[in-house]
């Protein structure tokens, strides 16, 4: 397998607010993110040479961001895989300048679900009407949660008090997130009473339906430092698709995901990463529920098979810990506008990676994961930006 290592820089992105934005239209968010981006990087529309746009449901085709952006006479092309569809149009950005086709591209994504009709945690999803009747995704990840359970020998009330110091984790770093669809501080207590929506997964275990865009500017990294002094490099990128419907795919266990561990070894690989927890100074992964974060910490590498409990108690993963995750408050703060959350994962590692995070900053990070999961599952997506030269070509260690 090849690498991009090096090859592609970002120089600029933008977030628009996530949330309930009844006031705004796609095209509104769209441009609320393309703009910031664009002054972020210095350029204007007429820089872009092609785009890629990632919607899940919100779009049928790239004219929407030549509408609102104005883009004239380029290819623009619209890209869907699932939940990592903003991930995708980051992807094929990339592709698209490390080929040499393009100096400068534009990945956008974005999602509008609040008032669509389409709910982002959704009722009657599956594909299957006869394996799948009235599939939810809050029921799927439960089955996540149960088999973890049971298959480790964690009672349930321990099971959910794990679950919910993940949620007030999460809660607590959106709270200094202002572009966060949640802003405020909970306790595990009320993570514990909170009503079920698919046992053991109650309301806090579970990210809102939110409306969202979030947008990049790629460049060839031999060409970056003409517009800023603090481009951030693309280190690798993995992804993996596998058979979507757990009840046909014999010997899954539901314990995890092949998806995310093949997506993060070819990353891995990309980067010359042997010890992620160790060399990776962030992440920013997929808490679509509170249990899929749980299981991602050992996917990714972060931790070993069945350590993750033992490794939410001591608090590995908050912004104080050896390996801060979800710094921004993750999808749990931020929900899940579908074609949105790629490039908005991306974004916190970027402004993390050019020490701009605010009160939420790590100290001295230099590498950083981000990451999405969807399907039914599975589809996954790591990406690993660092913010070191390509010139020096020393390894990133930590510590």
């Amino acid at each position: 397998m090849g690498t991009i290592k090096d090859k592609v820089a970002i120089i600029g992105m933008g977030c628009s607010k996530f949330g309930e934005r009844w006031d705004a239209s796609p095209e509104d968010m769209i441009i609320e993110a393309a703009y910031e981006a664009y002054e972020d990087a210095g350029i204007t529309p007429d820089d872009i040479q092609a785009a890629w746009v990632g919607t899940l449901r919100s779009g049928e085709a790239g004219g929407i961001v030549a509408d609102a952006l104005k883009l004239k006479q380029i290819p623009i092309t619209r890209v869907e895989n699932w939940c990592a569809s903003g991930h995708e149009a980051l992807r094929n950005a990339a592709f698209g300048v490390a080929s040499g086709m393009y100096d400068i591209a534009l990945a956008v994504g974005y999602e509008k679900l609040k008032d669509t009709g389409f709910g982002g945690l959704g009722v009657g999803r599956g594909q299957n009407p006869v394996l799948q009747p009235k599939a939810t995704a809050p029921s799927y990840f439960s089955f996540i949660a149960n088999r973890y359970f049971h298959a480790h020998g964690i009672p349930e009330d321990e099971g959910k008090e794990l679950l919910a110091r993940i949620a007030v984790k999460n809660h607590h770093n959106g709270t200094m997130s202002p572009k966060a669809h949640f802003q405020k501080e909970i306790t595990i207590e009320q993570v514990m009473k909170a009503p079920i929506i698919a046992w053991p997964l109650g309301l806090f275990d579970c990210c809102p339906t939110t409306d969202g865009a979030a947008c990049a500017i790629i460049c060839r990294a031999d060409l970056a430092k003409n517009f800023r002094q603090d481009p951030i490099y693309i280190k690798g990128i993995g992804f993996a698709v596998d058979s979507m419907l757990p009840m046909v795919r014999p010997g899954f266990n539901y314990l995890g995901f092949d998806a995310n561990r093949a997506a993060a070894k070819q990353a891995y690989e990309q980067v010359g990463i042997s010890n992620p927890r160790k060399e990776l100074d962030l992440a920013v992964v997929h808490d679509c529920f509170t249990i899929t974060e749980m299981v991602i910490y050992e996917d990714l590498g972060f931790t070993k098979p069945g350590h993750a409990p033992e490794e939410v108690r001591a608090g590995t993963f908050t912004l104080e810990g050896e390996l801060p995750v979800n710094t921004d408050g993750g999808l749990k703060s931020f929900g899940h506008p579908v074609g949105a959350s790629g490039l908005r994962t991306a974004y916190e590692i970027y402004k993390q990676l050019q020490n701009k995070a605010g009160p939420r900053q790590v100290k001295d990070a230099e590498l950083g994961l981000c990451h999405t999961l969807g399907g039914p599952p599975q589809v996954s997506c790591v990406t690993i930006l660092g913010n070191a030269s390509p010139t020096l070509g020393v390894p990133h260690k930590r510590g």
